[in-house]
């Protein structure tokens, strides 16, 4: 469920992202198999509670989920979690949250987290984080949105993500300025900089190949 068109913000070629006040991160319900996924996780929550950022993310107290949400707690930072109420009962949501949305549906969960963040952060996970990346992502090339998009390459693990976007261009099934509207970096300082540089352009009109 995307964002009504009549509620999409204006385009804004010349304007670039402050420091976002709340981040929404996709990330695994796993931990993984490299332990710097483990550890990017905790890292990044304990930046955005030093930054004062508001972290918003699935609910979960599990994987990467659950390891980014305690530290931002432990460091003191605020932590909102957005989970359908099947999830909840089934993946134990986390118990310690400022705030806990319960919502009835995946397709609501997504809405309310686009909703309370002003930009994404992708760190390492499956089939879920794909989903939520690509949704999101795809608002934004369709311009109902002008959020920053950054995912965050712990030790090369989405390179073969980035092949394949790399190759949807290559083959004429995106515009190349498709990939400007996110940011691929390798370490966790490079973050907040990729954010507050992105311009706010809406998107583009989208190329159609008409019979």
């Amino acid at each position: 469920m995307a964002p009504a068109a009549n509620e999409a913000p204006a385009t804004r070629e010349h304007e670039h992202v402050t420091a976002p006040s709340s981040l929404c991160v996709y990330c695994g319900s796993r931990f993984g198999t490299d332990p710097a996924y483990r550890s990017t996780a905790a890292a990044f929550g304990g930046t955005l509670a030093a930054r004062g950022i508001e972290l918003v993310y699935g609910g979960g107290g599990v994987g990467l989920m659950g390891t980014v949400a305690n530290a931002a707690l432990a460091a003191g930072g605020r932590v909102i979690g957005i989970i359908p109420r099947f999830l909840l009962e089934r993946e134990a949501g986390h118990p310690n949250l400022t705030e806990t949305v319960v919502v009835e549906t995946m397709h609501e969960r997504k809405l309310r987290m686009f909703e309370r963040a002003d930009a994404f952060v992708i760190l390492p996970g499956g089939i879920g984080t794909l989903e939520e990346l690509f949704e999101i992502l795809s608002w934004r090339t369709l311009g109902l949105h002008d959020k920053p998009i950054v995912v965050v390459d712990t030790n090369g693990y989405w390179q073969p993500l980035a092949g394949l976007l790399d190759r949807v261009v290559d083959h004429k099934f995106a515009d190349p300025g498709h990939l400007d509207h996110l940011a691929f970096v390798s370490a966790l300082d490079q973050v907040l900089p990729a954010i507050e540089a992105m311009p706010r352009a809406a998107g583009f009109s989208k190329t159609l190949d008409r019979i």
